[in-house]
């Protein structure tokens, strides 16, 4: 087995002594650093390996780090002038996954860059730490690589706050394939349904 192979079976393990420990002490670290911060390179090498970083100019790691739990909605003292369907205020969930939401808050501050992939690194009670790999569309190397240099196009300016990133696209229900993608057919369930569900008569029939 290669060495990317180990560091996988170490972090499939996470209950295991040793990654406990790391962990914690980690997460400490981590509190103590702004939320948000470029890296100069990954914790997870074999992770972000995996998910198209590549150890070279015009690829950047941040780390981030999203404030856990659901989202309650934003009503002054509560109150929702409406019918007591909507009246929830606590228990509600954010549509979007934690992880999707900090690659958009390193999208936004990192907007020259795009955003490629993203994957977990750390949780404590209150926050959980994504690291998010960019890649810069203006470097030479980028637009020289016909790998990667399909993300300089300009309808990948801010991937994640369109779903379109892996995360995004897991929270859109898209993370399907075969015949279990049978309902996301046409591109989301609800185009899916649309489609199956509008009658289409021809003009002259």
């Amino acid at each position: 087995m290669g060495a990317y192979k180990y560091m996988e079976e170490l972090w499939r393990h996470k209950q295991s002594d040793a990654l406990r420990f790391l962990l914690r002490v980690r997460a400490w670290e981590y509190r103590q650093r702004p939320n948000i911060c470029s890296l100069h390179r990954p914790s997870r090498t074999d992770k972000a390996h995996r998910l198209g970083f590549k150890a070279k100019q015009g690829y950047v790691i941040v780390r981030a780090g999203v404030r856990r739990g659901g989202r309650k909605r934003q009503n002054h003292r509560g109150m929702v002038f409406g019918k007591p369907k909507n009246q929830g205020i606590n228990q509600l969930k954010f549509e979007r996954n934690l992880q999707s939401v900090a690659e958009e808050k390193v999208g936004r501050q990192y907007s020259n860059l795009r955003v490629l992939n993203s994957y977990w690194v750390n949780q404590d009670a209150t926050m959980k730490y994504y690291e998010v790999i960019l890649v810069d569309p203006a470097h030479k190397v980028i637009r020289n690589d016909p790998r990667i240099n399909w993300i300089v196009n300009g309808v990948h300016k801010h991937r994640e706050c369109r779903g379109l990133t892996s995360a995004g696209r897991k929270g859109r229900g898209l993370r399907k394939k075969g015949h279990r993608a049978n309902g996301i057919i046409g591109g989301s369930a609800r185009a899916s349904w649309l489609r199956r569900n509008t009658m289409r008569l021809k003009r002259y029939r």
